[in-house]
């Protein structure tokens, strides 16, 4: 599960990050990318980013390490851009980064390296399962390090926590958006990625991974539930529902990459 980190050095924003994410050194002495709480989406995307990222990594998929940065924002006092001292104010204590990858590029597929079937088909599997809409050929929000691909940027998954309607029954459901994911003409093994998943993503594991998301997080994050222990159980609830719902949503991916090849 994720570490925690302290920032010491707010290196440079990255600027075509809608939230103005940034790279910042950190106690370890390492460079991460932060995604921060006081930004856009807030809490939400951050809780995001920690289920979706530590579970693809569970199934076997490229992430970069993540971990929680805590901030003090004291760190952006001699910040000449107000935009990002006061983004830093909002952010104060526990945020959440990635290992930055230096050298890394983003994924083109009409370059190399050419996506394995295997890897495309479990990518696309997994994004269905954490309904990610983020991964499209215009935003593939893949980066390609040492000619091997690794995810990024998954805050917009599990968007059904926006609202939380119906979203019991909402997690059975299909995920039409996968027609245009970005790795859908290489997915030519979507069947044999349910064992894979039901297979790693356990409720233990599940319940793991839940179990990380700091609970300050949870409660800034609006819900309908009373408490955070019950916010904390309904993310398991859903992820559990998603497992039992993997057959319907891969036919569904199944389906619109017929339609592309």
């Amino acid at each position: 599960m994720p570490r925690t980190i302290v920032a010491t050095r707010y290196v440079t924003p990255l600027r075509e990050g809608g939230s103005l994410p940034a790279i910042v050194e950190a106690d370890d002495a390492g460079l991460y990318v932060v995604k921060f709480r006081g930004a856009g989406q807030g809490a939400k995307a951050l809780i995001a980013e920690l289920i979706a990222g530590e579970l693809a990594r569970e199934v076997g998929l490229r992430v970069p390490e993540v971990v929680l940065l805590e901030l003090d924002p004291a760190l952006g006092r001699n910040e000449p851009d107000g935009e990002i001292r006061e983004l830093l104010k909002a952010s104060a204590g526990l945020n959440l980064a990635l290992d930055y990858l230096p050298g890394s590029v983003t994924f083109d597929p009409l370059a190399e390296p050419t996506p394995s079937v295997p890897e495309a088909s479990a990518i696309v599997a997994f994004d269905a399962f954490i309904t990610n809409v983020d991964r499209t050929p215009k935003n593939p929000n893949l980066l390609c390090w040492h000619r091997q691909l690794w995810l990024i940027d998954h805050g917009a998954s599990l968007y059904f926590h926006h609202a939380w309607v119906d979203w019991e029954e909402r997690s059975q459901g299909r995920f039409a958006p996968i027609k245009d994911h970005v790795l859908l003409p290489w997915a030519g093994a979507l069947k044999d990625t349910e064992a894979l998943l039901r297979g790693r993503l356990t409720r233990d594991v599940v319940e793991r991974t839940v179990a990380a998301i700091p609970e300050a997080w949870l409660a800034a994050a609006e819900s309908p539930f009373p408490s955070v222990e019950a916010h904390r159980a309904a993310y398991v609830t859903w992820l559990l529902k998603r497992v039992e719902a993997l057959p319907a949503f891969l036919e569904e991916a199944a389906r619109a990459r017929a339609q592309l090849v």
